[in-house]
């Protein structure tokens, strides 16, 4: 009992009430550029099609970890100096989201779409870097010692954001209705609220770090072996360049090139296999390699090399190629399951013959309370247990919550079972995603928190988006047998927990040493 009161103590601490307003400020956002957006453009007369083009904005979350390394290596002037270098870029994002909220107050959709497009785009550019920002404060405000705390800033962060994202985002859309209140006006209250979030800034300490030292230590190597192999460093530098080229390409670009994304996302993974296999040889090059032969232009590239390459070859060699491989693998696909059944599931809500007031009370507002509690009970669970162990018991229950769909496929649309299933989904998801991002988050070198996460976060969204994206082919070609697609989804879980059990030992040792 005494033990389970220390673990609720926690969550009153300074640095999780910061992790959690540092949340809401995160999921705010989405309001900005999703549901009220819509809703203007929708009452200002424009067509479907030209709404829908909108959403695009949202692929720049997908693609945020290509910019990561500079969150870790550039301080913004004046602010970073002054708070920090975590707070540092939280509050100058949050300060241009506020001013993009201003703009877009000024504009009219009808006379200037173009513009109004491109303030949307800035603010998820923005806000996409705001969470970069705050994932490596969460991570690097927990003490390593106390790795398994990481549980509880996860489920803190994930609270926050549903936060942000469904309860302040309710406040606009009552606000809109009221008497000599117009959608530029609204965007204005929203900006204010942005900039009523900035005053978490006040309330988060700044986490101390080694990542000035590790940096310095890192530049030095680099620019030997740039000096010394330059060819084949700006080769590194020409397939780094090149990946991220493809990476924008395949969210920004042409129709055609999403047909043939696996094959150009094979292309990026072998232009990465290599950047690091060529840095790896680069950097047997001995110091003695002298850096007087160094010049700006070797010193810039060292610097690129270093911002861009570093935290993906530090992730390689401090695990080792063989279990780096095998925790990429599971980060695309312990949560595959739950993606996929995630895409179907309003088709299948109004296919079994609930109403849209059904879906909209049941699966919104009742997700929301119940992702808030399951989050702090997962955490709570997850620190008896242990995250690896958390992992286990929260895979094994999403995939259980899967069977109730299943359930309600063969019953019907039974509002009492679409209650129980939206709760045990709910809860069972919200506890999976916290075990996950505490996973994860144990994972990183604390010299590279943004650059690593970022881009684990971010495998783990494409292997959900890339294969999430054929789950109405799979119910098609089960003949819509939605029994069979949900017993599916709940299997999918399976190669995940294998993966985990069979590299669970090296992980612990791995977490072990880093604490």
């Amino acid at each position: 009992m005494q033990s389970l009161i220390s673990h609720f103590r926690q969550f009153g601490n300074r640095t999780m009430l910061s992790i959690f307003l540092f949340g809401i400020a995160s999921g705010f956002p989405w309001v900005m550029i999703g549901s009220v957006l819509s809703a203007w453009l929708k009452d200002a007369g424009l067509t479907r099609s030209a709404i829908g083009y909108f959403t695009a904005v949202f692929a720049v979350y997908s693609v945020n970890f290509l910019w990561s390394p500079m969150l870790d290596r550039i301080k913004v002037p004046l602010l970073c100096r002054r708070l920090g270098q975590r707070r540092g870029w939280i509050l100058s994002m949050q300060l241009l989201i506020a001013l993009c909220c201003l703009l877009l107050s000024q504009i009219d959709p009808n006379a200037n779409l173009t513009l109004a497009g491109l303030a949307a785009l800035m603010i998820a550019l923005c806000s996409a870097t705001q969470d970069i920002a705050i994932d490596a404060y969460r991570i690097d405000s927990i003490d390593p010692q106390h790795n398994e705390q990481q549980s509880s800033a996860a489920a803190m962060s994930t609270s926050g954001w549903w936060t942000g994202y469904a309860l302040l985002g309710a406040i606009p859309f009552f606000i809109a209705d009221l008497p000599g209140w117009q959608w530029p006006d609204v965007y204005l209250l929203l900006g204010a609220i942005m900039l009523l979030l900035t005053l978490a800034i006040g309330v988060a300490k700044e986490p101390h770090s080694i990542r000035e030292q590790a940096y310095q230590e890192a530049q030095s190597r680099y620019l030997a072996a740039v000096s010394a192999k330059g060819h084949q460093a700006l080769l590194v530098l020409m397939a780094i360049g090149l990946a991220v080229v493809l990476c924008f390409t395949g969210v920004f670009g042409p129709s055609w090139f999403s047909y043939q994304n696996g094959v150009f996302s094979l292309l990026v993974i072998l232009l990465l296999v290599y950047a690091i296999s060529a840095t790896s040889r680069m950097l047997k090059t001995p110091h003695s390699v002298a850096m007087q032969h160094s010049g700006h232009a070797q010193r810039a590239m060292a610097w690129v090399l270093v911002s861009m390459g570093e935290p993906l070859r530090d992730f390689f060699n401090r695990n080792g190629v063989r279990l780096a491989l095998a925790l990429i693998l599971f980060v695309m696909l312990f949560k595959m399951g739950e993606a996929i059944l995630g895409r179907m599931s309003i088709v299948f809500y109004k296919e079994v013959g609930f109403s849209n007031s059904d879906i909209a009370a049941y699966s919104k507002l009742l997700t929301w309370a119940v992702t808030i509690v399951a989050s702090v009970t997962g955490s709570l669970i997850n620190l008896r247990i242990g995250i690896i162990k958390g992992l286990f018991v929260g895979g094994i229950a999403m995939a259980a919550s899967n069977l109730l769909f299943a359930l309600m496929a063969s019953v019907g649309p039974d509002k009492t079972l679409l209650f129980i299933t939206i709760v045990v989904d709910g809860f069972t998801a919200a506890w999976g995603t916290v075990a996950f991002m505490a996973f994860i988050s144990v994972l990183c070198n604390r010299a590279f928190t943004a650059s690593q996460y970022a881009l684990l976060a971010s495998i783990g969204t494409f292997g959900r988006t890339t294969l999430g994206a054929y789950s109405g082919l799979i119910v098609d070609n089960l003949g819509g047998n939605w029994q069979l697609f949900f017993l599916l989804t709940a299997l999918m879980v399976v190669p995940s927990l294998v993966l985990l059990y069979l590299i669970r030992h090296r992980v612990r040792d791995l977490a072990g040493q880093r604490a």
